[in-house]
C-alpha cells in the first residue's frame, strides 16, 4: 500500500487583529493528503493560503487547530521528527551575503544537527551548478545563482519532503530547465516533491495531483489529468480558402475570427460534437483547408474553478 508523506486533517489559522487589522481566518479547515513519491502541485491566487500552509508544514507558523503529520510524524508530538522530514526553498532570495556557498551549507547542515561526516557539501553544490562558485561571496552571486543555492540548503539534511515555493519566478529558461532536470531526478530517488507556482504551464507538466486553495479552503483536490477532464470547454479551430461570411451554428456555438486567419468556435463538448460545427461550415459553403481542436489547459480550469469559487452563492 502507498503512504501519504503530508497528512492535514481540519488545519486553521487564524491571524489576530492588529490596530489596523482585522483578524484573518487564512486557513478554513482544510484536510489534505499527499501521496509519498509524488509531485504535487499546491496552487492558489495571491493571498489564498498557499503560504500560510507551506510555513506551517515547515513548523515555521502555530496553527490555530488541526492535526498535521510529516513523514508520519505528528507536528504536536515530535515536532523535531517533522522538522528533519521536510526541506523548503522558499520564494524570497534571503542568503548571508558574506557566506560563500560552502560555508552557507555547512552552517545549514550543522542547524539541523548533521554531524561533520555526514554532510554532502560537495555532493550538493554539484547537483546546483555552484562548485565553481564554492568559494565566491553570496553577495556577489547572480539571482539565478542565489536561487540555487537556496535549493541546495533546503536538501542539506537529505529531506524526504521537499517544497518548492514558487521557485522558477523571475528565472531565465536556463536556470528554469536545469532546476527540473534536478526536481526530476530527486523524484525519481524517492523524494516526493510539493510545488506552488504561478506558471500554471509548469504545474500542468510536472505535477500528479494538485489541490487548488481559494479564501483558505480546498476548492479541488485531484489528478491533473481528472481536473482537465472536468473542464466541458473545447475550441474548434477552422481555416478556410476564402474569408467566412455569417454562418448558421448550432446552438451554443460561439465565434471569434482571429487575426492569424483562423476562426474559432468554442462549444460545450456535452452538448454536441465538432462534427455539428462542420457540417454547419459545410452547408453555408465554407472552403475549409484545415481544422484543429484545442483542449482547455490548467490554466483554464484554474481560472473556472476561482472564479466559481470566489462568486457569492446564489
Amino acid at each position: 500500500m502507498s503512504r501519504n508523506a503530508i497528512e492535514i486533517e481540519g488545519l486553521r489559522k487564524v491571524y489576530a487583529a492588529g490596530k489596523r487589522t482585522a483578524a484573518k481566518e487564512a486557513l478554513k479547515g482544510v484536510d489534505l493528503t499527499i501521496p509519498e513519491g509524488s509531485v504535487f502541485g499546491l496552487l492558489g491566487p495571491n493571498g489564498a493560503g498557499k503560504s500560510t500552509m507551506i510555513n506551517i508544514m515547515a513548523g515555521l507558523v502555530r496553527k490555530t487547530s488541526g492535526k498535521v503529520r510529516i513523514w508520519g510524524f505528528d507536528q504536536d508530538e515530535n515536532p523535531r521528527q517533522s522538522r528533519a522530514a521536510i526541506g523548503v526553498m522558499p520564494q524570497e532570495l534571503s542568503v548571508d551575503p558574506f557566506f560563500t556557498p560552502r560555508e552557507s551549507l555547512e552552517v545549514q547542515a550543522g542547524l539541523y544537527g548533521v554531524p561533520p561526516k555526514e554532510r554532502r557539501t560537495e555532493e550538493i553544490l554539484e547537483l546546483i551548478g555552484l562548485t565553481d562558485k564554492a568559494e565566491a561571496y553570496a553577495r556577489t552571486l547572480s539571482g539565478g545563482m542565489r536561487r540555487r543555492l537556496l535549493l541546495g540548503k533546503a536538501l542539506v539534511h537529505a529531506p524526504q519532503i521537499l517544497v518548492l515555493d514558487e521557485p522558477t519566478a523571475g528565472v531565465d529558461i536556463e536556470l528554469r530547465q536545469m532546476l527540473w532536470t534536478n526536481v526530476r531526478e530527486l523524484n525519481r530517488q524517492g523524494m516526493t516533491i510539493i510545488l506552488t507556482t504561478h506558471y500554471l504551464e509548469e504545474a500542468q507538466e510536472m505535477c500528479d495531483e494538485i489541490a487548488i486553495i481559494d479564501q483558505g479552503s480546498l476548492i479541488i483536490r485531484d489528478t491533473t489529468e481528472s481536473i482537465l477532464k472536468r473542464m466541458d470547454a473545447k475550441t474548434l479551430l477552422v481555416r478556410t480558402g476564402a474569408p467566412l461570411g455569417q454562418v448558421s451554428l448550432p446552438e451554443g456555438v460561439s465565434r471569434e475570427d482571429r487575426a492569424d486567419g483562423w476562426t474559432a468556435f468554442s462549444y460545450k463538448r456535452s452538448h454536441l460534437g465538432a462534427g455539428a460545427i462542420l457540417t454547419a461550415l459545410q452547408g453555408a459553403g465554407a472552403d475549409v483547408v484545415d481544422v484543429s481542436t484545442a483542449e482547455p489547459d490548467l490554466e483554464d480550469a484554474f481560472l473556472e474553478l476561482t472564479s466559481h469559487h470566489g462568486q457569492p452563492a446564489g
